[in-house]
């Protein structure tokens, strides 16, 4: 094996690795927040959770991707420790369907549709169907399909270029030598062990391990070791990733590689005493890629259904491996947005942000209708949680517009990367509205400070106007954490209502001014009071053409906004209440109603 032959099996794992990384990525993506849905509703029974690790590591191919993304949500809080470890056993078994796909490389017959079962056979099929669809297709979801197919393409040529690399090394008595020395079972798992640690996947060392079976010089007694040190190294990635975060986060890592050494430490020796009483011969046999495909699962369902049992007393190691400790209060970047290890899983990180602007679109409307209720009833202690309140909104403002900035960055479906634009625009918006509940709480102190009264009149026409406010912030936070694009197309018309009554308010304050039934000084008040309520459905507007934009591909939203316009709806707080009736103008769209 000349160092060109070496060149060309790096050139093979360096293919396996990209194919696999796209197919992941890609699967993903597919799934969208689905994931993390999941995870966060279907781990009340043992065997579900288990089901549905195996299932979503078969749907992303990849056990080190699932920890991960256990250890990023154990880090936000969302899941509890206890409740990661059935999907982690799951994991385990998922990821050896990667195996099995692999081992079809090996089938050897003349029967031209059994051949057409092996990878490298029919993936340039699969490929041409992959780049068409890449090529041709509009529609994000089936372009995502054809990256898949080129991915697992990709993979499958990196494994026969290994294989064809690896070929000459059966007549060289120097891999022979190595091989010697891979009896030995604990030198077997430690290499194992380090290079899939190095390479950060099982699947490419199962697969370079199938590949030298197919020169014919694997033996079991070489493969069974081997096959638990590989496991034991697929935890790097998951000890890496949880290098920072909490403590809870860092049991579920832990835990992982437990599970490994634990079961290594139970099934090598039961192996090895196994061989040396019983003289098993089949140990010294050849072995195929199948056999390595059995070897693997066979490991992977020995070591569940042997710790399964021991949940309880794992869940205490792992608090015992990792001692609980007073950790100070999270970081802001913590508490008002993602943790950033869901970057490596984009769509539960998109739909963790989702819940994060959820919570400040609930902080917002809070915080307005405690400071409206301050304006004519100020006290001091509901003014300093709305000013508190409004330091939240710009945290979340400040750590969300960073982290989706991020996200943004990552591989994201088309109705994703729309998603984050609406959130970017809307957290801008949810921030502005605590800054006009701040006005109207400083309206509200002076109004208390200078003992100054808005006549009854004046306060009715406030109180409607309040009324309408409260509407327009209740259907524009109910249709975004809803996403009710119905709802949405409601918030603009009422908008519309606002801007009309407070130019109603305007002019019937000029003309208690100029009859001396009201003061300059109140009328400052009032003004200003009028112009936070106009901002505030005007944020409430953006927010809700945001909304609706998700609905559309492209939305013109100047035209929308302008066609959406009406000079009054029927609305349950008439504004007959505050000028006298009559007709509105005509209006295009009345009849579209």
């Amino acid at each position: 094996m000349d160092i060109f032959a070496f060149l060309r099996l790096i050139l093979g794992l360096a293919f396996f690795l990209f194919g696999m990384n796209v197919m992941s990525s890609n699967l993903e993506k597919m799934a969208g927040g689905r994931l993390e849905q999941l995870l966060k509703t279907m781990t009340a029974s043992p065997w579900v959770s288990m089901l549905l690790g195996a299932a979503i590591t078969i749907a992303v191919q990849s056990s080190s991707a699932v920890t991960v993304m256990l250890v990023g949500l154990v880090n936000s809080g969302i899941m509890k420790f206890g409740q990661t470890l059935y999907v982690i056993f799951g994991a385990n078994i998922g990821t050896t369907l990667t195996a099995w796909i692999l081992s079809l490389s090996g089938i050897q017959s003349g029967n031209v549709w059994l051949k057409m079962l092996k990878p490298e056979n029919f993936s340039p099929i699969l490929a041409i169907i992959g780049v068409v669809m890449m090529m041709v297709c509009n529609n994000d979801k089936k372009k995502s399909i054809g990256t898949v197919l080129v991915g697992f393409t990709i993979l499958m040529y990196g494994m026969v270029v290994m294989s064809d690399a690896v070929s000459p090394l059966a007549e060289m008595p120097e891999f022979s030598a190595v091989l010697a020395g891979l009896r030995n079972p604990l030198l077997g798992v430690v290499v194992a062990t380090v290079f899939t640690a190095v390479i950060q996947s099982s699947a490419a060392s199962v697969g370079i391990l199938q590949a030298l079976a197919l020169t014919g010089s694997l033996t079991y007694e070489m493969v069974i070791p081997m096959v638990m040190g590989l496991n034991i190294g697929t935890c790097a990635t998951s000890l890496i990733s949880s290098i920072g975060t909490s403590y809870k986060a860092k049991r579920v890592a832990v835990i992982h590689f437990s599970i490994k050494v634990i079961g290594t430490l139970i099934c090598l020796p039961l192996y090895l005493l196994a061989t040396s009483v019983f003289q098993l011969e089949f140990v010294h046999h050849t072995v195929t890629p199948w056999n390595i495909a059995m070897v693997h699962t066979v490991y992977n369902l020995a070591i569940t259904a042997l710790l399964m049992p021991f949940t309880n007393q794992l869940v205490k190691l792992g608090k015992w491996l990792v001692r609980a400790k007073e950790e100070t209060a999270p970081k802001d970047s913590m508490q008002y947005a993602p943790d950033l290890l869901l970057l490596r899983s984009p769509s539960v990180a998109l739909q963790e942000c989702d819940h994060y602007t959820f919570r400040m679109a609930a902080t917002a409307r809070e915080s307005l209708e405690k400071a409206m209720a301050l304006v004519g009833a100020y006290n001091e202690t509901d003014a300093e949680v709305v000013l508190q309140q409004e330091d939240t909104l710009d945290l979340y403002e400040d750590r969300l517009d960073t982290y989706l900035v991020y996200l943004s960055a990552q591989a994201l479906s088309q109705q994703d990367s729309r998603r984050v634009g609406k959130m970017q625009h809307a957290i801008g918006d949810f921030e502005r509205l605590g800054d006009h509940a701040v006005n109207l709480v400083k309206a509200g102190k002076e109004l208390e400070i200078k003992s100054l009264f808005f006549s009854e009149e004046a306060r009715r026409e406030l109180g409607v106007l309040s009324e309408a406010v409260r509407e327009i912030l209740q259907l524009t936070t109910d249709c975004y954490i809803t996403t009710d694009h119905e709802m949405a197309h409601r918030v603009e018309p009422l908008e519309q209502v606002i801007d009309d009554l407070t130019k109603t308010i305007k002019l019937h304050h000029i003309a208690r001014l100029q009859a001396g039934r009201c003061s300059i000084e109140l009328g400052f008040i009032l003004t200003d009071l009028l112009t936070d309520y106009e901002r505030i459905s005007d944020h409430c507007s953006n927010i809700a053409v945001a909304v609706i934009e998700l609905q559309h591909d492209a939305l013109d939203s100047h035209r929308y906004l302008n066609d959406a316009r009406l000079p009054f709806i029927l609305w349950s707080f008439s504004a007959a209440q505050v000028r006298p009736a009559g007709p509105p103008p005509e209006s295009p769209l009345n009849g579209a109603m």
